[in-house]
């Protein structure tokens, strides 16, 4: 298969899962959560997969990788916002571990995808 456009990339496709998981989970937190873990939380996961489709309409493959850096570092945000979470009782570990799992799937593909970026030397 030809990637044409970011859609097609499997790492984009999953981690837009991600982020209707994460919309579906936090729903269930606390009101007053509302501005703050929960807002943090679903900025953060939509930043993964915009900021692989902006990285992937860029004209370089150096900002293709940056941008893939951001969204890794999403991920990271994610999985720290989903772990408050479970600390502060707005879910449970097994809630969570579906997408837990998944970030950490995306996380790997992520930095693969980068790896294959990078010029042989």
């Amino acid at each position: 298969m030809t990637i044409q456009t970011y859609k097609d990339l499997i790492v984009w496709q999953k981690s837009m899962a991600l982020a209707e998981e994460i919309y579906k989970l936090s729903k269930a937190f606390p009101k007053e959560e509302l501005y703050g873990l929960t807002s943090q939380l679903r900025r953060a996961v939509v930043s993964v997969p915009s900021n692989i489709a902006e990285g992937h309409a860029r004209q370089s493959t150096a900002e293709f990788k940056n941008f893939l850096s951001i969204a890794q570092g999403s991920l990271a945000e994610v999985e720290t916002q989903l772990l408050l979470a479970i600390r502060f009782h707005y879910l449970t570990l097994p809630q969570a571990a579906n997408a837990l799992s998944l970030r950490e799937e995306i996380s790997k593909m992520l930095a693969s995808l980068r790896s294959k970026l990078s010029p042989v030397p």
